[in-house]
């Protein structure tokens, strides 16, 4: 009586109170601690009876198997009391070959169930049952539903729990009719009241979104345990009706007065999104005021729900104020991370899991494997691939495949191919994680080459591994010599249709230079979709056309579709690539509607777009705290710092970011040297180029030799840029000879200069920018004929050069001019604007520069065309249509003139205004006379 009520301590209180116990007794006590969850007090107990010559039974071995298997952690004492069994003579008892069956199944061990099974002389409807559960447990489901056939042949009656796991097979094979057959059988048998049946019927009606017929069961059940309530909130939840989900929630709570953590995690699992974060709260208010917060269970759905709704801060708290973490917890914790982008933090928890010797599943390996998947953590990648090894496993086929894309996104084909090739067993998976990689790595005949090889060993193509071979090809070569054939193999498949190849056609064909036949598959979808408009998006943005992708911006929002991370992050790629400051607070305002703003990729797109649009205390506003910054984010705010002329801060935030341990990459060098190079900091960049190999393995590239190149061209030591030049680790490129003709014509030495272009020509004979610098350096040295020459060589390839244009972005609309511009409305009053401003300058001190003006003219004719830049136009129609007091905002697309910079100095100061003038290479900031640039841009 007490063990039924789990009064377990008065139990045993009557039980060692017994001066003779009987097998009954010992049975019983036994019983009674299984019930209540004491599985290390029934391995005590049955050691006693070993003491008291107890004979052993069949109940009795049935009670410590049952205690084995519910424990979950007791495998090898279970192996034991199998090998009791066989040494007492009762493995061939009924009831012990049955609970040997589901202790097998319930650890995994289901071929060893089988194997019982077979050797079984005597089966009941239990031992069916069991082995089906065990396979049903384990997703083989194909084997629960041919075991239900062989049960039936051999005239076995069914019990409830038979049907119920039965029907649970048919739900998870979706297949509508078979359990419908089955349906048939329970009721003809007179099961179908039963709960636990009704429960596995309710589950199978709502996968199958049969809402109606699913309620109809549960309205008509004679009695409903916590179970039948937790199968008619999934059956909702399936078919996303929260809604209704909470409803038969909200009678639960007051109908049936209990809940346990299997209706919790039901219905977070679909409160991760912005809409349903509401609600998820809310449950988690109701987890701790009903006290369910110490419940592991619990707190891993609470875990979950916040890690796929992006808010890592509050699984962080959850994680940390768990009394208690099992192997789920880690790894729930450890995937957050992951998909937050703090991969740090994820290697941490790996190591504490060492440390504390806890359990680690290739889960664990899979995500800690994800968070080394770029360059920057290959080190760590490959300690983490040694311990997969040492734990044994590295035959586990989702470890392999998680260690392929961790060596691909590395860059590192070469290991992740030695990883493919020793596999024991490669899926699809497998195969598209390679492809990928090669893809991802530029390798495209290897791609194309091992998507031929996956075909002939038979193994079918999925639209993952088409959208893979399709990223292959780069090039228009690529598009003749791949892309059109894996396009019509794509026709012959059926694929075209699917939604996710039509995208990666797409996006091949933009890249492949043919926009026209992406807009032409794009404009042939029947139903666009986010992803569809994310890429022509990128299309667009690949060609340059930053206005396009703002205009699909639009037109996708008008269109209803929903705006995810990569829509708001190309968009303010756009914005700051066209420095339109209200369209990109439109776009992070809608962001931050949507509750993307804290998404990192979206955080990062916004700081970068403010910085570009000149605004940078808004930048340093949504800049993440430290701690929370990721790499991408501190190489943003030291390019910002760098391109505004503020580079001690440049350099104090690159400080920064290594006291938090982070590494810098190639693009933090880039930001770094660039800073360097404006500021004139000649010793101290060349100090970082040398530290850069040294110091933190980043092997230097073109673009921080063009750094160093423009470093000591800038500073006037053109002989040691020359000497750098032929002895770079890399090929010079036409960047690199544009950069030092730039400095040659800064310092106006012609002899380097022609050098320079020299090469430039050989190099690309149709770069304009080539033969207009030379053109300049000869005119600035008073080389009049050679100017001539280079005009007249410009002629003879119909070379045009690009013309200068200022303008300045007012309210909605942004205006334009070119050099001496006469097309505006406001012409007149720009002009007279000019006349009074020079008026004023020239009373303060101001001289023109003629060297600027670059044509064989008297002085007044030089001094009248400088006075008609494109630069001087927009600052006059800037000082007439903004309010007086505020900030005027000038965009260039070619360098600024020096003596417009001496312009723009003379008038902040005369006319007290800050002037910000962005130019390709950086930014002025004006004000009191001044420039940020120090005069050494």
């Amino acid at each position: 009586m007490y063990s039924r009520f789990a009064l377990v301590d008065c139990a045993r209180y009557l039980f060692d109170s017994l001066s003779v116990r009987n097998a009954a007794s010992w049975n019983t006590m036994m019983s009674g601690l299984v019930r209540v969850g004491l599985y290390g007090d029934v391995m005590l107990l049955f050691r006693e009876t070993q003491n008291f010559s107890v004979r052993p039974s069949g109940f009795l071995v049935s009670s410590l198997i049952a205690a084995c298997d519910r424990s979950g952690c007791m495998f090898g004492e279970g192996i034991q009391v199998h090998g009791f069994a066989i040494k007492v003579g009762l493995l061939y008892d009924v009831f012990v070959g049955s609970c040997l069956l589901h202790f097998y199944g319930a650890y995994k061990r289901v071929f060893d169930a089988q194997r019982i099974f077979e050797e079984m002389p005597e089966r009941n409807v239990v031992s069916w049952t069991s082995l089906m559960f065990g396979y049903l447990d384990n997703g083989d489901f194909e084997n629960v539903m041919y075991l239900y056939q062989e049960m039936r042949k051999e005239e076995i009656s069914c019990n409830e729990n038979t049907f119920a796991t039965v029907i649970a097979a048919c739900s998870s094979l979706e297949d509508e009719l078979l359990g419908l057959k089955v349906l048939a059988h329970a009721v003809k048998s007179g099961f179908e009241t039963k709960v636990s049946v009704a429960n596995s019927l309710i589950n199978m009606l709502g996968s199958l979104g049969s809402l109606k017929e699913a309620y109809y069961v549960f309205s008509h059940m004679d009695e409903r345990d916590t179970i039948s309530w937790n199968s008619i909130i999934s059956a909702h939840v399936q078919n996303g009706l929260l809604g209704e989900s909470m409803r038969f929630f909200h009678l639960m709570r007051h109908v049936h007065k209990k809940i346990n953590s299997t209706t919790l995690a039901t219905l977070l699992s679909v409160c991760s999104s912005v809409d349903n974060l509401k609600w998820g709260k809310g449950i988690h208010s109701l987890v701790i005021k009903l006290g369910l917060d110490s419940n592991v269970c619990t707190c891993n759905s609470l875990l979950g729900m916040y890690s796929e709704g992006g808010r890592l801060d509050d699984a962080e708290i959850v994680f940390k104020e768990m009394p208690e973490r099992d192997l789920i917890s880690w790894n729930s914790m450890m995937t957050c991370y992951v998909r937050g982008g703090r991969s740090l933090d994820v290697l941490k928890l790996l190591n504490e899991m060492l440390q504390m010797k806890k359990a680690i599943n290739y889960v664990t390996f899979m995500s800690a494997l994800a968070a080394c998947s770029n360059s920057e953590f290959i080190a760590e990648g490959k300690i983490v691939h040694a311990l997969v090894i040492l734990s044994g496993l590295h035959e586990n086929l989702a470890v392999g495949n998680a260690t392929i894309t961790m060596y691909a996104k590395s860059g590192t084909m070469v290991e992740a191919k030695k990883v493919f090739q020793m596999m024991p067993k490669r899926n699809l998976i497998t195969w598209n994680a390679l492809i990928g990689g090669l893809a991802e790595n530029e390798e495209p005949d290897e791609a194309v080459k091992a998507f031929q090889l996956m075909r002939e060993e038979g193994i079918k193509a999925d639209y993952i591994t088409l959208s893979n071979v399709l990223g292959a090809c780069l090039t228009p070569d690529g598009l003749l010599k791949h892309g059109l054939a894996i396009h019509a193999h794509i026709v012959l498949t059926g694929f075209e249709s699917n939604s996710y190849v039509q995208n990666s056609l797409i996006t091949m064909y933009a890249k492949c230079g043919d926009l026209q036949s992406s807009e032409c598959i794009f404009d042939g979808l029947l139903n666009k979709n986010t992803i569809s408009w994310n890429a022509i998006i990128a299309a667009n943005a690949h060609h340059g056309l930053e206005e396009e992708v703002l205009k699909c911006i639009v037109k996708m929002k008008n269109a209803g579709i929903d705006l995810d991370q990569f829509s708001f992050s190309e968009g303010l790629a756009a914005a700051a690539k066209l420095a339109v400051l209200e369209e990109g607070q439109q776009l992070h305002c809608l962001a931050v509607k949507h509750g993307l703003d804290l998404d990192p990729f979206v955080t990062n797109a916004a700081m970068d777009m403010y910085g570009k649009c000149a605004e940078m205390d808004d930048m340093l506003r949504i800049l993440p705290q430290p701690l929370n910054r990721s790499r991408l984010s501190w190489n943003i705010l030291i390019s910002a710092f760098a391109r505004h002329g503020y580079f001690q801060k440049a350099r104090e935030t690159f400080n920064e970011m290594l006291e938090m341990g982070l590494k810098p990459d190639h693009v933090t060098f880039v930001s770094l040297l660039s800073a360097c190079s404006h500021g004139g900091l000649v010793d101290e960049g060349l100090t970082y180029y040398a530290a850069m190999s040294k110091e933190f393995n980043v092997p230097p590239g073109i673009k921080h030799c063009v750094c160093i190149i423009d470093l000591l061209g800038r500073s006037g030591r053109l002989i040691e840029a020359e000497t750098f030049i032929n002895q770079m680790p890399v090929p010079p490129d036409a960047l690199v000879w544009r950069t030092f003709l730039a400095s040659c014509k800064i310092h106006g030495n012609l002899e380097l200069g022609k050098k320079a272009a020299e090469h430039l020509f050989k190099l690309d004979p149709s770069d304009d920018s080539a033969y207009v610098l030379y053109s300049n350096i000869c005119a600035t040295t008073g080389k009049w004929g050679a100017v001539e020459d280079v005009r007249r060589q410009m002629g003879s390839y119909s070379i045009k050069k690009k013309p200068a244009c200022s303008w300045v972005k007012l309210r909605d609309q942004v205006v334009l001019f070119g050099m001496g511009d006469q097309t505006h409305p406001q012409t007149s009053e720009i002009y007279a604007k000019l006349g009074e401003v020079r008026k004023l300058i020239k009373e303060a001190g101001y001289v023109p520069d003629t060297s600027f003006a670059l044509q064989d003219t008297d002085e007044e004719q030089k001094e009248h065309n400088l006075w008609n830049h494109s630069e001087r136009l927009a600052l006059a129609f800037g000082l007439i249509n903004t309010p007086n007091g505020s900030t005027i905002k000038v965009f260039k697309n070619l360098r600024v003139c020096g003596d417009c910079h001496s312009v723009y100095k003379f008038v902040s100061g005369i006319i007290r205004r800050k002037i910000i003038l962005r130019d390709p290479y950086r930014f002025h900031h004006f004000s009191g006379g001044q420039c940020s640039c120090c005069d050494y841009w």
